[in-house]
């Protein structure tokens, strides 16, 4: 029970500052579940990050969903997910309820302005974070090159993407091994 709680209450504090999506949660994810938690390595986070994107849903309950039934099963997935949507939900309602009456105010036009600024630092660092694990060397190069510029200049699906960057990590690694023999 204490352990359900304690992921309860993490992920509740994580739901609490996670403005902007995804790739804005991620430095928060890495420093509560890998720094300070040890619940999980930066490396997995990254690759359960990568699943939640592939999932359907919202990537940070995906990783919370996958995090937490490491440590406690179905329960510590639920007790992870409400964690983590407590405090958004309750923000939501209330801006739904008071948004109209303060929405032209200066100050929170300011403030929403402030929050899409550290929203895009959040996500930059993300992308640095990322780029760090996942582009170490010149096959993963040419992927991301290749994905940069076709998700830049086409209309190539997200998913076709993902599933055509997976098998080229196939078919590089299959290379490899048959050149090592």
């Amino acid at each position: 029970m204490k352990m359900l709680l304690d992921l309860y209450i993490t992920f509740a504090q994580i739901g609490l500052v996670a403005f902007g999506g995804a790739y804005a949660i991620l430095p928060i994810l890495e420093d509560k579940l890998v720094n300070k938690k040890q619940w999980v390595s930066k490396e997995d986070l990254l690759n359960y990050f990568s699943i939640g994107q592939c999932a359907p849903g919202i990537i940070s309950v995906n990783v919370a969903v996958i995090i937490a039934y490491k440590h406690k099963g179905i329960a510590g997935s639920i007790a992870a997910t409400l964690g983590l949507i407590t405090a958004p939900f309750a923000i939501i309602t209330i801006i739904a309820a008071f948004l109209q009456n303060f929405a032209e105010l200066q100050a929170v036009k300011n403030a929403f302005a402030g929050i899409r600024v550290c929203v895009c630092v959040l996500i930059v660092n993300s992308v640095i974070s990322m780029w760090k694990r996942a582009v170490s060397d010149q096959p993963a190069i040419v992927i991301f090159a290749a994905v940069l510029i076709l998700a830049l200049f086409t209309n190539i699906s997200a998913v076709l993407l993902v599933i055509a960057s997976g098998v080229a990590g196939v078919v590089i690694s299959a290379v490899r091994r048959a050149s090592a023999k």
